[in-house]
């Protein structure tokens, strides 16, 4: 393969230091990953090497001036996923981040992964969609987000979020105070997430008038939910029973996202409900199912590593316990 030299010349107005990074930190990054050879002298990059290699690095940094452009901050973290978005050929990094889902206070709320922008894309074009995956992937983040966006933007006429209220070594019945009381730390993580994108004032305000509602699972029993946003999450605690009646309680107007991570499974016996939906609804018109992996995993970098270990080490477990 013919080598190559590629020359970039980087727009004038643009600072060096935020293309680069401090130190030239993000440059060394990108150094690592390839073996083309990149100098930098005033503000024209010089990429030399294999011709495939060099045409992706120069696409790297035209994606990256692009962000800087936009006003984006590029950091290791946000560079590390742009590099393997474009390795992968799975999605522009530029087209990603300007799928602005939500702003609240200033911060604008976003896909970071090819997986996670499939999952958007997938809420958008179906009625019914399935986000599967581990933690830290922002399955039910992102669906809080569509949901507000979709209520503000008067796409639906209410939210609703619930989630199985799954009993973890303890009786609810035996537990103290009120219903509400007792499940309210199953709840919590959806209110905190819902307070992260709306003003609490105005979220709490929304829920006394049951524009908003947060929800266990038991409560959709017998109903039906119309011009509604529904998300249920930690759906890998359902049974199939519930996983059925949560289903049929969809309604004209509206649009379901189920969240859950099957390895995450609390239920003291029987089948998830999860685990066997996708069986029954694979082929149904309208419903989409989303596999979200550790590359998706927008947290601290150990928490990556961590769901990759543990899914080697469960995949070597099940071929042993096969042999």
């Amino acid at each position: 393969m013919e080598p190559t030299q590629i020359r970039l010349v980087v727009p004038p107005e643009l600072n060096m230091m935020d293309l680069l990074g401090q130190g030239d930190g993000l440059l060394r990054l990108i150094e690592d990953q390839f073996e083309s050879e990149i100098s930098v002298r005033g503000n024209q990059i010089t990429i030399s090497g294999q011709s495939t290699e060099g045409q992706a690095v120069s696409s790297l940094f035209t994606e990256m001036i692009a962000l800087v452009e936009k006003g984006e901050s590029l950091t290791p973290e946000n560079l590390e996923r742009t590099i393997d978005m474009l390795k992968s050929g799975e999605c522009s990094p530029s087209a990603l981040y300007s799928d602005v889902l939500l702003t609240h206070k200033g911060k604008a709320l976003r896909p970071k992964t090819a997986g996670q922008k499939r999952y958007v894309d997938a809420i958008r074009s179906s009625t019914v969609t399935f986000a599967i995956g581990p933690a830290g992937t922002g399955k039910t983040y992102l669906a809080m987000a569509m949901a507000v966006d979709a209520l503000k933007k008067r796409e639906v006429g209410r939210i609703i979020l619930t989630r199985p209220a799954v009993e973890a070594g303890e009786n609810l019945g035996y537990l103290p105070g009120t219903l509400f009381e007792k499940v309210d730390p199953y709840l919590r993580p959806l209110y905190d997430a819902l307070f992260d994108m709306m003003d609490i004032e105005k979220s709490q305000q929304l829920m006394e008038r049951g524009v908003i509602e947060v929800a266990p699972l038991a409560f959709m029993r017998g109903r039906t939910l119309n011009d509604s946003f529904i998300v249920l999450d930690e759906a890998q605690n359902t049974s199939p029973e519930q996983m059925k009646m949560f289903l049929t309680r969809l309604g004209f107007g509206s649009k379901v996202v189920v969240t859950g991570d099957v390895t995450q499974i609390d239920l003291p016996r029987g089948v998830s409900g999860l685990k066997q939906v996708r069986e029954v609804l694979a082929s149904v018109p309208g419903v989409t199912f989303c596999e979200l992996g550790s590359r998706d995993v927008v947290r601290h970098k150990l928490v990556q590593r961590i769901v990759t270990a543990y899914h080697e080490y469960e995949e070597l477990g099940k071929t042993t316990g096969d042999e």
